[in-house]
């Protein structure tokens, strides 16, 4: 029997596979995100970011990024 090594999570609305262990904080720079400028809804709740090297993501969670953009 073959293991499962990856998972399905969603992200802004859309599904996507990633690692088994994964972190947000790995997911995020796998996706080539700049930590210091987005904010991430995990599982509907607005997370800090130092929680994000401490967060594995699971099968279906649903992960929000919202970009902060400077302008006047």
């Amino acid at each position: 029997m073959k293991k499962i090594t990856y998972i399905t999570v969603y992200i802004n609305g859309k599904p996507f596979n990633c690692h088994l262990s994964m972190t947000i904080k790995d997911f995020l720079l796998y996706l080539n995100f700049d930590l210091d400028l987005i904010v991430i809804e995990y599982n509907y709740q607005v997370m800090d970011i130092s929680q994000y090297d401490n967060t594995i993501l699971k099968m279906n969670d649903s992960i929000e990024v919202i970009t902060i953009v400077g302008g006047g």
